[in-house]
C-alpha cells in the first residue's frame, strides 16, 4: 500500500533488494502493462470441463420470463433490497527481468511482476451510496526459482524483510504480499500468464474476505443484498477454506460472459428487453466442488440500441445455498424474479463518455468502480516505485 505523503524517489531500491536477497541478477527491463482490458460483451475462451443442468428453478418454464410488469411495480412501491455493491480491480505490469542459475551454470531469464490491487464496496442508505470498506494493495510476483533453498514461508519472510527496509530508508510504500509463480516448463501458459493469474487470486481472496466481514457485521440479510461485479466462479474455492453460508445474500453481475455456458445463445440473442432467461445450474467439479450456481442472464436494453445482440445483456449468479436449494438443485423462480427485477431498476441512466460497457452497466457498480479508481494511485506513480 502506499501512503499519500509526497513520494520519495526510491525507483531500483525494491528491485535490487529482490535481485541481492535472492541471489538473481536484474536486468532493468523494460516495464510493460499486461493488463488486457476489452469492452466487448462475450468472452470466448473455452472454458473449464462444466456441467450446465437445464430447468434450475422450481417453475418449469422453456420461454423469456417478461419483468417489466414486476420492475414497475418495485420502482412505484420505493422498496429496496439491493444494499451492497462491490467490485475489485487489478493493474499488472511486468516491472523487470532477472536471472537465476537453474541448472549447473546455465542461467534462466524470468519476469518479476507487481500489480495494484483494489478492493472496494458501497453500500446504499436512503437513496445514497457511502463508501463501506476500500482496501488497496501492492503486490510482487516472483518465480518459484526465487526461493533457492525451496524454505516454507520464503517469500513471506522475504516480504517481511523488504518491508523492513522501506521503512528504516523512510520510503512511504508498503508491499503487502509476495507472491511466486511456477517455473515448471511443461505448462503451455506464459511465466506473465502465471504470475497474472497469482495476483487475480489475491484479488479474488480479498473480495471474499470482505463478504465475510460483511456477513460478520450483520450488514447482509434477506432485505440487503450485495451485488458483487463480475462472477462468483471463484477459482479458488476448493483450494481455501470458502463458507457458501456466507453467500445466501449475494449475487453476482456480469457485463462479459462466454457464450459456450449458454445452453443456447440465439435465444439469449433473440430475447426482449426486460426479461430473463430461464435458470440453468452449473457446476465444475474440479474447481469449485460441491458448490453448484444458479445462472441466468438478464436483457437491460433493447438490442437495436447496441451494436451487438449482446450488448444489454449481463449474467447473474446466485449460488445454492440453503438445505431446500441444495437438495432439490434448483433456486425458487420467485428469488430469480425479484432480483431481477430490482437488477433491471438499477440500468446506467445514460452513457458515459466512451465507455463501451454502458449498455451492461448496473449503475451503483458503475460508482462503486469510479470510487475505487477514485482511490487508487495513478499508474504513473505505480510504475515510479521500481
Amino acid at each position: 500500500m502506499l501512503n499519500r505523503s509526497p513520494v520519495i524517489d526510491m525507483r531500483n531500491e525494491i528491485l535490487k533488494f529482490i535481485a541481492q536477497a535472492t541471489y538473481g541478477e536484474s536486468f532493468r527491463a523494460t516495464r510493460v502493462e499486461l493488463d488486457t482490458n476489452s469492452d466487448a460483451p462475450i468472452e470466448y475462451d473455452a472454458p473449464n470441463e462444466f456441467t450446465l443442468t437445464a430447468n434450475g428453478e422450481t417453475r418449469s418454464t422453456k420461454k423469456p420470463v417478461p419483468l417489466k410488469r414486476r420492475a414497475d411495480e418495485i420502482s412505484a412501491s420505493g422498496l429496496q433490497i439491493l444494499s451492497c455493491f462491490l467490485d475489485g480491480t487489478r493493474h499488472v505490469y511486468k516491472v523487470d527481468d532477472i536471472s537465476y542459475t537453474t541448472s549447473g551454470t546455465r542461467k534462466t531469464i524470468y519476469p518479476i511482476v507487481a500489480a495494484q490491487v483494489s478492493v472496494g464496496c458501497c453500500r446504499r442508505v436512503e437513496k445514497k451510496l457511502h463508501h463501506e470498506s476500500f482496501t488497496d494493495e501492492i503486490v510482487l510476483v516472483l518465480p518459484d526459482v526465487a526461493n533457492f533453498d525451496g524454505h516454507d514461508g520464503f517469500f513471506h519472510g522475504l516480504k517481511t524483510k523488504l518491508n523492513a527496509r522501506l521503512t528504516a530508508k523512510n520510503f512511504p510504500v508498503n508491499i503487502s504480499a509476495v507472491l511466486s509463480y511456477n517455473t515448471n516448463r511443461n505448462s503451455s501458459e506464459k511465466f506473465e500468464e502465471r504470475a497474472v493469474a497469482k495476483v487475480q487470486r489475491h484479488m479474488h481472496d480479498a473480495e471474499i474476505d470482505l463478504v465475510a466481514r460483511l456477513v460478520k457485521c450483520g450488514r447482509l440479510d434477506r432485505k440487503n443484498y450485495l451485488v458483487k461485479d463480475g462472477s462468483l466462479e471463484y477459482r479458488t474455492l476448493s483450494d481455501r477454506k470458502f463458507n457458501a453460508k456466507n453467500y445466501g445474500f449475494v449475487v453476482g453481475v456480469s457485463k462479459k460472459f462466454n457464450p459456450l455456458l449458454i445452453v443456447n445463445p440465439a435465444f439469449v440473442a433473440e430475447m426482449p428487453t426486460f426479461s430473463r432467461t430461464p435458470v440453468s445450474i452449473m457446476s465444475r467439479p474440479a474447481i469449485h466442488g460441491e458448490t453448484k450456481f444458479a445462472v441466468w442472464y438478464l436483457r437491460l436494453r433493447d438490442k437495436k440500441l447496441s451494436d451487438s445482440p449482446f450488448d444489454g445483456v449481463v449474467k447473474v449468479e446466485k449460488i445454492l445455498v440453503t438445505d431446500a436449494e441444495v437438495q432439490r438443485g434448483k433456486i425458487d423462480s420467485d428469488e430469480a424474479d425479484l432480483l431481477s427485477a430490482y437488477l433491471l431498476n438499477e440500468r446506467n441512466p445514460v452513457c458515459y463518455g466512451m465507455d463501451g460497457r454502458w449498455a451492461n452497466h448496473i449503475y451503483p457498480i458503475f460508482l462503486t468502480e469510479s470510487f475505487i479508481k477514485s482511490r487508487s494511485i495513478s499508474a504513473e506513480t505505480f510504475l515510479q516505485l521500481f
